[in-house]
């Protein structure tokens, strides 16, 4: 009898941070940081509410892989996972040292 291989799975959501800009920081099982912008999402039905700021910080794990707001708005962790950018620490990055090492 061969033994089929279990299908690949997404990792689940370990960790969320909101962000000012209406962006999440996720921390994945998989050990992977990235970033999931939800702006697109401000204007559509039930995610409205996450237009206020203070209530887009309440975001917490739901204890299932994914996410959750208080009202129940949440966001599948596949979409979560595969819509998300890489983190990069951008203001490491965004700097530009332009010090002059002549002291002009």
């Amino acid at each position: 009898m061969r033994v089929k291989p279990k299908p690949l799975r997404n990792p689940d959501v370990a960790d969320v941070v909101p962000n000012n800009d209406h962006t999440l920081t996720l921390t994945f099982t998989n050990g992977e940081v990235k970033v999931y912008d939800m702006k697109p999402w401000l204007d559509k039905g039930v995610f409205r509410e996450l237009q206020n700021i203070g209530y887009f910080r309440c975001v917490r794990l739901d204890g299932g892989g994914s996410i959750q707001w208080p009202h129940e708005q949440d966001v599948c962790p596949d979409t979560l996972y595969e819509k998300s950018m890489p983190f990069h620490d951008t203001e490491c990055s965004a700097k530009t040292f332009s010090r002059n090492p002549t002291n002009d």
